[in-house]
């Protein structure tokens, strides 16, 4: 299927929305009170649509009723509602329908699998954009459409999730947040009868607004054109994917969630590698993984210079990265006689990582220098943070990254670590700081190293280089 992208521009960029079956403090009405432009109510309780029109959102008794062309319609009623409300979306000439209603082929019954069957068929026939169902549908924060469970700050990132799971895509959004990120735009597809994965992996190559793709996947449903098209695609933009069911325990989940076919994971594994995709295992090393791809430059090599640590985040910095498949090479002889004309060897050392301790830390610029200019080093880390037992906190080091960023062509990163949720709070505002000055920083050695390592074997591929 040649996707349109002038369709899916209208469902995920909408002027106008139709909510069918939701009430006055349910859950799609009431998310989209900032929504920017035209919305509608469609319900046929005399009650609950009296209360729709109290809360000032104007309702019909069908979407053929609503006036003017209508951009995306979100389905909230009982399946038994479905079909007809199909066909008002079809006469209606919608842009695309968002299915919420579940009840489908993921129950394993037969009249789940009759009605999903017939839904499909009228969608494809008539052309008409189905999203889902059994999802939670398209995520727009700047319009004001989506799960709006967390603020919106306006700082949005050029990042997008195709996610087969709704709470997942929530969840994206909730942890990109926490991780000084707002996303640029999500969907949930759930089944995904009409669109699937690969046609939204084509969307966001497509849109302007999208530097990097993340994907939840449970499975697809055409597997020659998903890896046709993830080529493609990642020849042009960075594309990592969480794959859902890689265990046996997992794969029946599946069964019931979206009813997708299970894949051997060693053929998925060896299948995303050779399109050019990032294969990750986690909601956490996904957002990672995305926030380096976006802020770091092209990672040539694998040894990293760390330093502003002391003793024991020493140790174990070092062990992350060494864990990770990253070296800590020893620095020149040039770069150990110019830390040897100023450093105290008490309470610190410099070998690699440079542990500062407290005494050395008022040098952290000179240190950072000195490791940049080092023919050793690929990359740079500094260990920064508010909790006690630091000797600098983000906002000194914030000027000092930021001016490596622009004068270095090596990868520079930062580790912010936190203990307590008042230093949770302070986190999350330094890295949102850190990432506006170019700079990716992480809340924990091991989500650092996981995510510089991820990204090296990624331009390692994109090289021709196994490394």
């Amino acid at each position: 299927m040649k996707v349109d992208f002038s369709k899916l521009d209208r469902a995920f960029n909408p002027q106008s929305l139709v909510v069918v079956g939701d009430r006055a403090t349910g859950m799609w009405l009431n998310f989209r009170k900032n929504y920017k432009g035209r919305l509608y109510s469609v319900q046929v309780n005399a009650e609950t649509a009296a209360a729709i029109e109290a809360a000032g959102i104007k309702n019909y008794l069908s979407v053929a009723d609503v006036p003017g062309p209508i951009d995306l319609v979100i389905v909230a009623a009982p399946r038994s509602a479905a079909l007809k409300i199909m066909d008002d979306c079809i006469r209606k000439d919608v842009g695309a329908v968002h299915y919420f209603t579940a009840g489908f082929s993921e129950t394993g019954t037969a009249e789940g699998v009759e009605m999903e069957r017939q839904l499909t068929e009228r969608a494809k026939q008539a052309n008409l954009y189905l999203i889902g169902p059994n999802c939670m549908g398209i995520y727009n924060p700047k319009l004001g459409i989506g799960q709006n469970v967390w603020p919106y700050t306006g700082f949005s990132a050029p990042i997008c999730l195709i996610s087969q799971s709704g709470t997942h895509a929530t969840s994206f959004g909730q942890h990109a947040f926490m991780q000084g990120m707002d996303i640029n735009k999500a969907v949930s597809f759930g089944n995904g009868l009409v669109l699937d994965a690969a046609d939204y992996l084509e969307y966001f190559d497509y849109d302007q607004e999208t530097k990097v793709i993340g994907m939840y996947l449970e499975g697809v449903r055409d597997g020659k054109r998903f890896l046709k098209v993830l080529k493609k695609v990642s020849a042009h933009k960075p594309v990592v994917i969480w794959k859902g069911g890689r265990t046996d325990e997992g794969d029946r989940a599946i069964a019931s969630h979206t009813a997708s076919l299970a894949v051997s994971l060693r053929v998925w594994k060896a299948a995303v590698r050779q399109s050019g995709a990032v294969g990750v295992t986690s909601m956490e090393e996904l957002i990672d993984t995305m926030k380096a791809l976006l802020y770091l430059p092209p990672v040539r090599g694998d040894r990293v210079g760390i330093a502003g640590g002391s003793g024991g985040p020493s140790v174990a910095i070092a062990d992350a990265f060494a864990e990770a498949g990253l070296k800590l090479p020893r620095l020149t002889k040039t770069s150990y006689d110019e830390l040897a004309s100023f450093f105290s060897l008490i309470g610190g050392g410099y070998r690699n990582p440079v542990d500062t301790g407290n005494a050395n830390r008022r040098e952290i610029k000179r240190i950072m220098e000195i490791l940049e200019r080092d023919a050793n080093i690929d990359n740079l880390a500094l260990l920064t943070g508010s909790h006690r037992g630091m000797a600098a906190t983000p906002e000194t080091d914030l000027a000092l990254l930021g001016d490596m960023r622009k004068s270095t062509p090596k990868p520079v990163m930062a580790i912010v670590p936190f203990v307590t949720p008042e230093e949770l709070k302070e986190t999350r505002d330094a890295t949102r700081k850190f990432q506006t000055m170019g700079v990716p920083a992480f809340s924990s050695m091991e989500r650092g190293a996981r995510a510089l390592k991820n990204v090296l074997d990624y331009y390692r591929f994109k090289n021709g280089d196994s490394g």
